[in-house]
C-alpha cells in the first residue's frame, strides 16, 4: 500500500472539532481505506507493514483521534460495555467489589455502566431495562437482599446476554455466581473466640431478609455443637430487616445496649458483620467496658474501615475485590465463547473466607472464663 503523500501534521484536536479518519489519512499520507483497516484493527491489518501501522497510529494520536463509538456499534453490534448493578453504593461492603469489577473490566478494555438500585424492586427493574436499551454485552449484579427481585436475570439470559451475580445464587444453570462460604466464615469466627477461651459469648445475628444470615448462623451452631459449647438464648439477638446501609451499626449499638441491660455476663461478642461490630464496640465503650480487655468483638467482611477503627477489628475477610474480578472473568468467558461460536456453561464459584486477627479480640482472662 503506497502513501498518497507525506504532508506535515497540520492540526491538533480541539474541543470544538471532531477528528475523522479522513483527517488521519490526510495527515499520515495513506488512503482512508488503509487508515480504516489499521484503526479498526480489521482482519486485513495483519497484511499492513508495521511501519505503515505506526505512522497511521502516530498521526491518530497526534490529532487526538477517537473512534466513533456509535458507528462502531452499528458495524459490529458490540458496545464493549458491561452493566453493573448493586444494591446500595453507600454500603462500604460494595466498595471493594466495585473496585474489583472496574479493574478487571479496564484490563479487558470494557467500560462499566453502574446502576444503584437503592434496594428498591421498581428501581432495579427500571435500571435493568435501561441497561438493556444501552446494549450492554453482559450484566453483573451485586445483591444479597431477598427483596430485590434479581430473578429477572433468568429472563435476561434468554436474550443470550451473559449474567453473573455476586453474593447470590439463582436456581438453574443460566446465571453464573460468586459467593463466599458463609457457613465456613461463621465457624471460623466462633472457633477463634473459643480458642481464646471465651465461653460466655453474645451473638448478633443478621437480618432474616439477607441471604448471608442463615448460612453464617448455621456455621456458628455447627461449631458450637462440635465442641459442646452452649449458646445461651438470652445472649442471642437478631438485626431487624432494613434497607438502610447504616442499619447494621445502629442495630449493633442498640442490641448491645439491650444485652448489657439484661445483666448477663459475656466475655465476647460475635457480630453479623463489621458495621454491626462497630456499633457494638460503641455501646460497650459507652458503658465503660473496654474492648478487648473486658470484652472481645469479632466482625465479618473486612470492609476498609476495619483496619482503621480503634481498636482495629478482628474479622472474617471476604475477598471482595477478588469476587468482583471473578464475576468479570465469568461474563467475559461467556462473551468470548459467543464470539468464537463455542459452547459455554454458567459456573458457580464459592470463595474461602479468612480469619483476620487484629486488636479487638484477646484471650479471655481466667476470672472471666471461670465466672
Amino acid at each position: 500500500m503506497v502513501p498518497t503523500g507525506d504532508p506535515p501534521l497540520k492540526r491538533e484536536s480541539s474541543a470544538s472539532s471532531t477528528v475523522t479518519m479522513r483527517d488521519v489519512a490526510t495527515a499520515s499520507g495513506f488512503s482512508s481505506a488503509t487508515v480504516s483497516i489499521v484503526l479498526n484493527n480489521a482482519p486485513l491489518a495483519r497484511y499492513i507493514a508495521p511501519a505503515t501501522k505506526k505512522r497511521i497510529e502516530d498521526a491518530a494520536k497526534k490529532l487526538g483521534y477517537r473512534p466513533n463509538a456509535m458507528a462502531r456499534f452499528l458495524r459490529s453490534k458490540r458496545s464493549h460495555s458491561i452493566g453493573v448493578m448493586f444494591f446500595d453504593i453507600t454500603d462500604p461492603y460494595c466498595t471493594p467489589i466495585l473496585r474489583g469489577i472496574e479493574n478487571a473490566l479496564y484490563q479487558s478494555s470494557y467500560v462499566p455502566i453502574f446502576a444503584d438500585a437503592h434496594n428498591q424492586k421498581n428501581r432495579f427493574e427500571r435500571y435493568l431495562e435501561m441497561l438493556l436499551e444501552h446494549h450492554v454485552e453482559a450484566l453483573i449484579v451485586v445483591a444479597n437482599w431477598l427483596l430485590v427481585d434479581i430473578h429477572l436475570l433468568a429472563d435476561v439470559s434468554k436474550r443470550n446476554i451473559p449474567a453473573a451475580t455476586i453474593c447470590w445464587e439463582l436456581d438453574g444453570d443460566t446465571v453464573s455466581s460468586v459467593m463466599v462460604d458463609n457457613e465456613m466464615g461463621g465457624r471460623l469466627a466462633l472457633e477463634h473466640l473459643y480458642q481464646l477461651g471465651h465461653r460466655k459469648i453474645a451473638y448478633i445475628r443478621g437480618p432474616k431478609m439477607l441471604i448471608d444470615s442463615g448460612p453464617r448462623w448455621k456455621g456458628i451452631q455447627k461449631f458450637a455443637q462440635s465442641v459442646k459449647l452452649e449458646i445461651d438464648p438470652a445472649l442471642v439477638t437478631q438485626l431487624t430487616d432494613s434497607f438502610d446501609a447504616n442499619s447494621g451499626f445502629e442495630g449493633g449499638y442498640r442490641f448491645t445496649e439491650e444485652l448489657l441491660q439484661k445483666k448477663k455476663r459475656f466475655t465476647a461478642l460475635l457480630a453479623f458483620d463489621d458495621l454491626t461490630a462497630f456499633g457494638a464496640i460503641r455501646a460497650l465503650t459507652k458503658a465503660g467496658i473496654k474492648v478487648p480487655e473486658q470484652c472481645s468483638v469479632i466482625g465479618f467482611d473486612d470492609v476498609p474501615l476495619s483496619a482503621l477503627s480503634a481498636p482495629s477489628l478482628t474479622t472474617i475477610r471476604q475477598p471482595l475485590e477478588t469476587m468482583g474480578g471473578l464475576a468479570v472473568q465469568m461474563v467475559m468467558d461467556s462473551i468470548n465463547a459467543g464470539l468464537e461460536k463455542r459452547d459455554w456453561t454458567s459456573s458457580r464459584q464459592r470463595v474461602t473466607p479468612e480469619l483476620v486477627i487484629r486488636d479487638s479480640t484477646r484471650a479471655a482472662s481466667q476470672t472471666a472464663a471461670d465466672d
